[in-house]
């Protein structure tokens, strides 16, 4: 009879190819990385195969064989999720765990409103967290380690179904006392001469205010260009003079720019906005209990 790696095994091989580093994986997958590097010296010896190459330097590095099972690790972690989201959805509706991912510009603003609404109306529900960036956050939906995400579009959402929840229209943050806060709404086109500060690489909404306002800031701008870790950051950038940027109404409501001074003012003219949406990985046996969980997560985000 032919091996068969644990499930544990190859959520180790999944999260040492996504993280790339031994640490962090162990981290994710809740073990001591001693844990996880037996693991899959484990995995390897009972494949009788390589799975990294050990020799080619200190951060994993997977061979061609290994590359492949990590794909097919991913099929398999998917499909193991759907035979617990069949049974899941046996019982009652949004009963049970249920796995959420949330991106980090829209977690801190919509949740705290959320969180009282779920507990009252899912009272056998248990919820469990986890903010990251959109791209990571589908690679562990594919891989069957999140149920359901709350993210930002548009986005690569390949393999996933998604619904849109609301409508997230962005307004320019100006620094206190700025020329253009005169004005009572601005265009991309009055931000052309200014300093535009954006979110460092890999958050979905740096794409999306560049597709915004990107076409007359040019490749030299953005090199100079300011770069914040959380839209927190990017406020108190403005605030601090150093630039202009978009934020996201949703934030706003929840008080980001209270108290800084920061001018706000309506982007009018083009795709000013973003829609917050739901995913869940395409034929999910759940995917009527998270249709009928969208009016309750799009109250909350007005």
């Amino acid at each position: 009879m032919a091996y068969l790696p644990s499930p544990q095994q190859l959520r180790y091989l999944v999260m040492l190819a996504e993280t790339g580093h031994f640490g962090r994986a162990a981290s994710a997958c809740a073990v001591s990385q001693s844990t996880l590097s037996a693991g899959i010296l484990a995995l390897e010896r009972s494949l009788g195969a390589s799975i990294l190459d050990r020799s080619a330097s200190k951060h994993p590095v997977f061979t061609p064989l290994g590359l492949e099972l990590v794909e097919k690790a991913r099929a398999a972690l998917a499909a193991l999720a759907t035979v617990a989201e069949t049974a899941d959805a046996a019982r009652a509706p949004m009963s049970g765990p249920l796995r959420l991912g949330v991106i980090p510009t829209v977690g801190p603003f919509l949740l705290p409103r959320l969180m009282p609404q779920l507990r009252e109306r899912y009272q056998a529900l248990k919820l469990f967290l986890r903010e990251d960036q959109t791209e990571r956050l589908l690679e562990q939906l594919d891989a069957g380690m999140l149920d359901l995400l709350i993210l930002a579009e548009p986005c690569a959402c390949a393999g996933a179904e998604t619904l849109m929840l609301a409508r997230d229209e962005f307004l320019v943050a100006l620094p206190p006392g700025h020329v253009l806060a005169a004005r009572a709404s601005l265009t991309p086109a009055d931000l052309a001469a200014e300093q535009f500060l954006l979110l460092e690489d890999g958050h979905c909404l740096r794409d999306q205010m560049l597709a915004v306002c990107g076409t007359g800031l040019g490749r030299e701008r953005e090199q100079q260009r300011f770069a914040a870790t959380s839209l927190h950051t990017l406020i108190q950038m403005v605030a601090g003079g150093l630039g202009v940027t978009l934020v996201p109404e949703l934030a706003v409501r929840a008080g980001l720019a209270k108290g800084t001074g920061v001018e706000l003012r309506k982007l009018e003219g083009g795709s000013g906005w973003r829609s917050l949406a739901l995913a869940w990985r395409e034929g999910s046996p759940r995917a009527p209990e998270y249709r009928a969980l969208a009016p309750v997560i799009a109250e909350a985000c007005i």
